[in-house]
């Protein structure tokens, strides 16, 4: 099937961003007006990259956390609602989540298809990697595998600093997270095989202000996002890239205004960019 292109909407991504510093940035309103323009696959591949944040509010939720990250879908109301009654969501997440409810009601263990002696939050963000494995929207399929990736280097490396045991940090069992598992060589023996494993590990290894080490990894995220899209003007991977930019300058316009308001102009150039490649 060939991808949608949206040219008059991603035209307007660049105004989207001007208009929401006029008026007070508010990604959940870019990301509604977005909405409100793509078909229902693509809806859905954009609902699914923002399902990491449903994730991690059901898990806050469970453990009787009030945090809430607003950038998910689901409202605080919806995540209550979503761990009683699991509906809203990918298959396999709602799958975990109904397997931890019959463990909460004591129903029969060998009845269920979830392993659920594992922490809830390991195989619910599981499940919500394999649920984009299987998204048709390629940038979604390798965003989810870098990003699942990249978590895991760095909870690998905080674990063997602080000889904690890694096997129930890392998510998922493809070769690379093995790799993790085995390897005591200190880039893992993955340096000829990922092109910022040291960028990574030099973050998490030698930054000692969180601050700076959380800006360093999400530049990692930046650059990865803008490469994986290096080919897509108007379609949904292209979108897709974008937002998760947005993403990383909502996060940074909370964390550090100045540092939000570099991030918020590199982005903005960015698609003045994309804008003249285009022309040619």
């Amino acid at each position: 099937m060939f991808d949608k292109n949206y040219y008059c909407l991603v035209a307007g991504l660049r105004e989207y961003s001007l208009d929401s510093e006029a008026k007070g940035f508010d990604l959940g309103a870019i990301r509604e007006e977005i909405l409100s323009e793509l078909d229902a696959r693509d809806s859905k591949a954009l609902r699914l990259l923002y399902g990491y944040y449903d994730c991690e509010n059901l898990i806050a939720a469970r453990a009787g956390r009030s945090t809430h990250n607003p950038l998910g879908n689901l409202s605080q109301e919806q995540v209550r609602e979503a761990l009683e009654h699991p509906t809203g969501l990918p298959a396999e997440m709602c799958e975990i989540i109904e397997a931890y409810k019959e463990q909460d009601e004591e129903q029969d263990e060998e009845e269920r298809k979830v392993d659920t002696s594992l922490r809830f939050e390991k195989n619910l963000l599981e499940a919500y990697y394999r649920a984009c494995a299987h998204s048709k929207s390629r940038f979604l399929r390798a965003w989810a595998e870098f990003d699942r990736t990249l978590r895991n280097i760095a909870a690998a490396a905080t674990a063997r600093a602080t000889g904690r045991e890694m096997n129930d940090l890392l998510i998922g069992g493809d070769a690379i997270t093995e790799q993790l598992r085995r390897s005591s060589a200190a880039d893992f023996g993955l340096r000829g095989e990922l092109p910022y494993i040291d960028t990574v590990l030099a973050a998490v290894n030698e930054e000692q202000n969180l601050v700076e080490k959380e800006h360093k990894i999400d530049l990692i995220r930046w650059n990865e996002s803008q490469e994986l899209a290096v080919y897509d003007y108007f379609n949904i991977d292209f979108i897709l890239s974008y937002l998760v930019r947005m993403n990383i300058v909502a996060r940074w316009t909370l964390l550090d205004k100045e540092r939000g308001r570099r991030m918020f102009d590199r982005l903005l150039t960015e698609l003045e960019a994309k804008e003249l490649i285009n022309k040619q």
